[in-house]
């Protein structure tokens, strides 16, 4: 798909991979929409770097955990820019699940964002795309769609619905929309990391380093841009899917 003239969507934007992702769609000439749940300051600030860039962009609250909510606000961004060409599903939500345990809000409200959102936000704007005859789904996974994480069973168990979800898109909307996945590795350290934690993930890639989230953003505007690619993924996570292999070897 062309970008250049097109209207973008990347959920949880305003911060880190987000904002990189809407700064290179940004960059092909789309207008691009932020959404965020609280960073509004930090929304305002992006919104400000892509309008820099020449294009047109706004920011807009969205709750992913609401389901009255999603049908107004693709109304409002369709209402300020122009009918969606791009989605991209990047909102996150990372807290710890413990199993068994005798607490379930995490459980459903990991399940809202990373799944049930992305569904509705793609059921409201896939008709328009289908109409249109273009449209681009991009949702952002990780490698815990593959393998599970520890005390984080619900983003693991999110994670690997959204892969799946992202194959069932590519066959239901075909053939004028495209649904694909991007899968970052180590990207934007967290602010509690400290050195060791870092150094640690980045030995645990086969290139022994995180990834610039730029590269992350790359990948999603060339699945953006890609009309024969769909139901498929990319990761970008230097290597880090296979670098147990190497781990493996050098302690045999």
């Amino acid at each position: 798909m062309e970008l250049s003239g097109a209207t973008a969507m990347v959920t949880g934007a305003p911060r880190r991979v987000g904002r990189e992702i809407a700064l290179e769609l940004a960059r092909a000439g789309a207008d691009v929409a932020v959404t965020y749940r609280t960073s509004a300051d930090d929304a305002a600030a992006t919104v400000a770097e892509l309008v820099a860039l020449g294009v047109n962009a706004t920011a807009i609250r969205l709750d992913l955990t609401d389901p009255d909510s999603m049908s107004g606000v693709i109304a409002e961004v369709e209402r300020r820019l122009s009918p969606i060409d791009v989605l991209v599903n990047n909102a996150s939500y990372f807290e710890p699940t413990s199993f068994p345990t005798d607490d379930h809000g995490t459980w459903y409200a990991t399940f809202d964002v990373l799944v049930h959102g992305p569904y509705r936000l793609v059921n409201e704007v896939a008709p328009g795309m289908t109409a249109r005859g273009k449209g681009s789904i991009v949702n952002i996974v990780d490698l815990s769609a593959w393998h599970p994480w520890p005390d984080r069973g619900a983003h693991s168990v999110a994670k690997s619905a959204l892969l799946a979800l992202t194959r069932q898109l590519a066959v239901e909307l075909a053939p004028s929309v495209t649904a694909n996945a991007v899968a970052p590795g180590p990207t934007i350290p967290a602010a509690s990391f400290g050195e060791e934690q870092i150094d640690r993930l980045a030995r645990r890639t086969l290139q022994g380093r995180w990834a610039d989230p730029i590269e992350v953003a790359r990948a999603v505007r060339f699945l953006a841009e890609s009309n024969s690619i769909t139901g498929e993924f990319i990761t970008v996570d230097g290597g880090e899917r296979w670098g147990h292999v190497r781990e493996r070897f050098q302690q045999s």
